[in-house]
């Protein structure tokens, strides 16, 4: 054949060849732009970025083969369960490396992805699990094990039960394995009931178990405990109160020592129970003096707070004191008098006999509350407020709220009026002073030491955590 006629077949073969590498070149481009860019951000709507496929490419990093065999194994049992199927469309929340995504699609569930602070495609998008950025109701199944971690349990909860859809299941791993909470974790979700919960080995066998919680998304929310006469006191408080130190039954010599020395063997609540899925951290010092009297001597040194940070609440009419937690960061002074109504109150000051007022413990306390003009001594004219309607407007059941609670005697006014109210149902755990004449010799008081006694017991029997405060 003459050359001549070769060229211009070779030359056309060359350009052919030119062109489909330009071609896969610019495809090559454009998918590591939709990977690596839109991958980032195109994550609202009901579908994703990326088409699922059954085939897809081993994790960017190294990861350990054991995990990802942990979550098959996990998730196989889902299925054989009936909470999770290969036509789900799932999500996992908080996934740090993307092992259960991985895990999912390696046991057919295709439509899978996860979320988390920072991006890894195709298997991770970018999203918090405070705020997925998904539409509404558009997964059937979600998995988290960060639940515990997350600093912000409500508003990670409200946030499944937004983009899960009615009928969906919702799986969580958690460390916190009593069942105190176990209600806390369930009271988070008012968008779910409980399906099960079992006792499993975790990821790493040099760890302790996890707790799986199971839940399935109803049509309807449920509606929270939200006051009431009668609280709603399930069996674990019960169990919580009979672990508690006994009270001291018979009226103590000296009771300041005495009590002082019973805090000893207070059976605090947060060293019984775990308090990780609490919306809230609230300390209420109903009477609370000077800073040092306690919640700087006691409360910030001594109360076992599990790392959490508490929003702390002075409640103190003596106007001695305002001007020292005007300068006490993280204590909001409520300036008046906790009483059963909103009225104006009457009250006697014990004052120094050195003339230095509030220092010490003692100084600048209210002694007894008045509600008419008849009263003796150097007296002071306060506003009181309903106590039990603020408590239930300033807090709720998903809060972790501890009160203690040393107001002269107006106890046997304001317990019963916050059992009435309900109002006590909000409270976690009380530290009580009951003032009562001792042995006959502090006439100002009229309530014998069997009446305090008597008054605690109403409380323990009511379901409330009580300590005797000293």
């Amino acid at each position: 054949m003459d050359a001549t006629a070769l060229k211009p077949s070779l030359l056309r073969n060359i350009l052919l060849l030119r062109f489909l590498s330009f071609a896969v070149l610019i495809l090559a481009v454009r998918f590591t732009y939709l990977v690596a860019v839109r991958g980032r951000s195109c994550v609202s709507g009901n579908n994703f970025c990326f088409s699922p496929v059954r085939r897809f490419s081993p994790l960017p990093l190294k990861k350990s083969q054991r995990v990802i065999d942990y979550y098959s194994t996990v998730f196989q049992d889902l299925i054989l369960e009936g909470f999770l199927s290969p036509n789900s469309k799932s999500l996992c929340i908080g996934t740090l490396t993307g092992e259960e995504v991985y895990a999912l699609k390696r046991i057919g569930v295709a439509d899978s992805i996860g979320i988390s602070d920072n991006a890894s495609p195709p298997l991770i998008l970018r999203g918090r699990p405070q705020h997925q950025p998904f539409d509404d109701n558009i997964f059937d199944f979600e998995y988290s094990n960060s639940l515990d971690q997350s600093g912000g349990p409500l508003e990670f909860a409200s946030e499944i039960c937004r983009t899960l859809r009615p009928g969906g299941f919702v799986v969580v791993h958690t460390g916190a394995k009593d069942a105190y909470s176990l209600q806390s974790f369930l009271d988070l979700f008012d968008c779910c009931r409980l399906s099960r919960w079992r006792e499993i080995e975790g990821p790493d066998p040099s760890s302790t178990g996890i707790r799986e919680i199971v839940m399935k998304k109803e049509m309807e929310k449920r509606h929270p405990y939200s006051g009431g006469r009668k609280c709603y006191v399930p069996g674990l408080k019960w169990e919580i109160i009979q672990n508690a130190e006994p009270l001291i039954k018979k009226e103590p010599l000296k009771p300041w020592i005495t009590l002082k020395r019973n805090m000893k063997n207070t059976r605090y609540l947060t060293s019984m129970v775990d308090i990780r899925f609490k919306q809230r951290y609230v300390y209420i010092d109903v009477g609370a003096r000077n800073y040092g009297s306690s919640i700087g001597s006691w409360f910030k040194k001594q109360y076992p707070k599990q790392g959490k940070r508490f929003e702390i609440y002075a409640i103190e009419a003596d106007k001695a004191f305002r001007e020292e937690y005007k300068m006490k960061k993280g204590v909001k002074l409520v300036p008046y008098a906790a009483w059963i109504r909103n009225e104006t109150l009457f009250f006697e000051i014990t004052r120094d006999p050195r003339g230095k007022e509030g220092r010490g413990r003692g100084r600048g306390r209210i002694h007894s509350v008045q509600t008419s003009t008849r009263y003796v001594g150097e007296a002071g004219k306060i506003e009181g407020f309903d106590f039990a309607e603020w408590l239930k407007m300033e807090v709720c059941d998903r809060d972790f709220v501890v009160m203690k609670m040393d107001v002269e005697g107006a106890e046997f006014h304001l317990i019963p009026r916050l059992m009435e109210t309900g109002a006590i149902c909000m409270v976690d755990e009380v530290f009580l002073k009951c003032h009562y004449n001792r042995r006959r010799r502090s006439p100002k008081y009229h309530k014998t030491y069997a009446q305090c006694l008597q008054l605690f017991a109403s409380l323990r029997e009511s379901g409330v955590l009580v300590h005797q405060w000293w």
